[in-house]
């Protein structure tokens, strides 16, 4: 077995074996620091109208640069017109003479008198956002501290952004601040050992950095995301965590039964090692299953989740055995005294023994209770409405959201607005000229629309392409401006510029990109479930050469992934637990949740629904018969499987606490899907199902029928001789 020979040349070469894996770790976070992430820019997450419209301004060759908003009001009372006029002059002056600004717009009083804005172009390309930006965020700060007695806010594209980036890396930061001890005490009360504890912290957060590392280098190829580093944490955590979880209580089993300590290795490397590697490849398979939703933001996490679960893999059956060999038994020291007695007491758990009764006594009865709670669980699923994150999701308590919300108020169209593309056929300019101008003269006239603003209509130099922005009268995320991009897109351009022959037009904008996110994912979420469930039943089926297996475990992991869609929809879409969790419902679920929530589910959970289903395939093996196969599969290895699953559900519970909704909606998902998974799921459904199923369970086609037993490998594990 490939395993147990990695194993054995770990163990035999420990030095090396740990210097090759550091070498490797260094030489990875080395040449990823040097060469840099590559990260996506706004056209490679362009499909459909968006795309039609990004290639019109292309091609067309406008300089459309970002704007920034300063917002003047008083802090008390009515505004003084003139005073906040001159503040303003103040400000335009401050900013016309950065060289990272443009055009800077005279002074707008708002319709109602309670605010003045001054509009900012922001310019100088060749620099990075945060780079064109700070400048001007500094001077809006001068003019505000000369002027406590007004507010001078800045809001925009750009401070939005910035504003949020740096939340969410402040959440994130927290969150790995608050994982890391979470962890270690997770794991020094499955083991009673501090080194026992630290050895798959440390694993796993080896495997993280390397495969940041390799992350940046594949980066150039396929560039990375915001979200890529998170995913790589995220998954490389519980993963790594796992793997070097399942080795280690391995290895100290078979101590405890009297083998040598490298007898012990290998044995752990035959069992648990080849069950990681199993493991490894079922959670890549659903990993990749993002590839098929074509977004630039999934191919990014399938790449670094991918990346960070093989480099796992690697050092759990690689370096992982030589730490053990080195360690001796120094890794069951320094030990915590009482703890050490409750996770090292001898004989069956009695408490999973109790809980599994049910199940193997009464199994029919049991799997008709268990399967009905779930099904009742996921149907509130049915009713999920998906939405994209906007900026009335963002929660207010971050002060630029409430600068954003008083400008929206005093200036209506400076929120979001429809932009409209429209590409003449050559010989057909001057008809599409007078297309759009009644499309404008319908925009006028439909309430929709923000009338304090006239539309702004830009033409290319060849005059065959137009682009009309026109301003929403509502939010992007709103019922008024969804139905204005349908109108937009299934009327009025149609009965207007559609009726010239060979004209092209697209819609773009915030509403349009959330529409068409929203439609994407929609589209996307059956062919995902598709091949991540096809492809996760042929590895399966060829692992434990069982068919009845691989559909059992795939209709287990839907069970608990639909439980976990219904639990959102209760959760996120009604108002009773916003106080409990700090947010506020936006009436749906986060359109990108459901397909990353079942690839990530459905890979994690079989990580170990693999090495349980190993643990019952050996004692199936050792002679039992089926139902004692089962118990003593379950029994032997509940202590590890919770302790790996209170890990995942204990970092993912943390992500419920981050401020944004979607983050919320992430944590929340995850950690009811894997909990539900390590009670109900294992300790309930599983064993009535194989139960009830009995000998069919093992039945193996012709064709996957072995050269040799199966059982001749289980027994030469029994029979190791000494290594070296």
């Amino acid at each position: 077995m490939f395993t147990v020979r990695v194993a054995r040349w770990s163990a035999e070469h420990p030095w090396r074996s740990i210097t090759a894996w550091l070498l490797f770790v260094a030489v990875c976070v080395g040449v990823g620091n040097m060469v840099g992430t590559k990260t996506t820019n706004f056209d490679d997450n362009l499909t459909g109208e968006m795309a039609v419209f990004q290639k019109m301004v292309d091609d067309a060759g406008f300089n459309r640069p970002a704007t920034e908003n300063v917002l003047i009001t008083a802090r008390n009372g009515a505004l003084d017109q003139g005073g906040a006029l001159a503040v303003a002059g103040e400000v335009k002056a401050k900013m016309s003479g950065l060289k990272e600004v443009g055009k800077v717009s005279d002074p707008v009083p708002s319709p109602k008198g309670t605010a003045v804005l001054v509009s900012v172009d922001i310019a100088g390309a060749s620099k990075t956002a945060d780079e064109r930006l700070q400048p001007l965020l500094d001077a809006t700060a001068a003019v505000q501290a000369a002027h406590p007695e007004l507010r001078v806010e800045e809001v925009g594209g750009e401070s939005l952004n910035k504003a949020l980036s740096d939340t969410l890396g402040d959440d994130f930061g927290r969150a790995e601040l608050i994982s890391l001890p979470v962890t270690l005490v997770i794991m020094l009360v499955a083991f009673g050992a501090v080194i026992a504890a630290g050895v798959p912290v440390l694993l796993a957060l080896s495997a993280v950095g390397a495969a940041m590392g390799l992350s940046a280098l594949v980066s150039q190829l396929v560039p990375a995301t915001d979200n890529t580093a998170s995913m790589i944490l995220l998954i490389g955590m519980a993963v790594g965590v796992d793997y070097s979880l399942f080795y280690v209580r391995r290895e100290r089993e078979e101590r405890a039964k009297g083998r040598t300590h490298l007898d012990a290795v290998e044995m752990a490397a035959a069992t648990s090692g080849h069950a990681i590697v199993v493991s490894g490849f079922a959670v890549v398979v659903a990993m990749a299953g993002m590839f098929v939703a074509n977004n630039s933001v999934f191919n990014s996490m399938a790449i670094g989740s991918i990346l960070v679960v093989l480099v796992a893999v690697a050092g759990s059956i690689t370096v992982l055995p030589a730490m053990l060999a080195k360690l001796g038994r120094w890794i069951d020291k320094p030990r915590v005294p009482l703890i050490w007695r409750l996770s090292n007491r001898g004989g069956e758990p009695r408490v999973w023994k109790a809980v599994l009764r049910p199940s193997l006594r009464r199994p029919g009865s049991t799997l008709l209770v268990a399967a009905i709670a779930l099904i009742a669980l996921a149907i509130p699923a049915f009713g999920m409405n998906l939405n994209s994150p906007s900026t009335s999701d963002l929660p207010r308590s971050i002060p630029i959201m409430q600068s954003y919300d008083r400008m929206t108020a005093a200036f209506p169209s400076t929120g979001a607005s429809h932009e409209i593309g429209v590409r003449a056929p050559a010989d057909k300019v001057a008809q599409t000229e007078a297309a759009v101008s009644a499309l404008e003269g319908r925009i006028k006239a439909d309430p929709a629309f923000a009338h304090d603003r006239e539309i702004q209509v830009l033409r290319s130099p060849d005059g065959r392409i137009f682009l009309l922005d026109a301003a929403i009268s509502g939010p992007a995320a709103g019922k008024l401006a969804d139905d204005s991009l349908n109108w937009l897109r299934t009327v009025a351009l149609p009965q207007t510029v559609g009726s010239v022959a060979g004209a092209q037009f697209a819609v773009s904008g915030q509403t349009a990109g959330e529409n068409d996110f929203v439609d994407q994912m929609t589209e996307s979420l059956p062919w995902v479930i598709a091949v991540v469930l096809l492809l996760t039943f042929l590895i399966m089926t060829w692992t434990f050469r069982a068919p009845v297996i691989a559909l059992s475990s795939i209709a287990l992991n839907m069970l608990s992934a639909g439980a976990a869609y219904g639990v959102l929809v209760l959760v996120f879409q009604h108002h009773w637990a916003e106080g409990l969790l700090g947010f506020t419902a936006n009436g749906g679920i986060t359109a990108w949740l459901p397909l990353m929530l079942f690839v990530v589910l459905f890979g994690l959970s079989m990580d170990y629904h693999v090495f349980v289903v190993s643990r019952i395939r050996e004692a199936r093996q050792s002679g039992l018969d089926n139902r004692a196969a089962v118990a003593r599969g379950i029994t032997s290895s509940a202590g590890v499987v919770t302790s790996a699953a209170a890990v995942m559900v204990g970092v993912f519970s943390i992500f419920g606490t981050l401020s944004t909704i979607d983050m919320k909606q992430m944590g929340v998902g995850l950690a009811t899907a894997i909990l539900l998974d390590a009670t109900i799921i294992r300790a309930v459904v599983l064993p009535a199902l194989m139960a009830v199923l009995g000998e069919r369970n093992w039945w193996v086609p012709r064709f996957l029928q072995p050269r040799r037993p199966v059982a001749d490998e289980f027994e030469e594990t029994r029979e190791l001789t000494p290594i070296g």
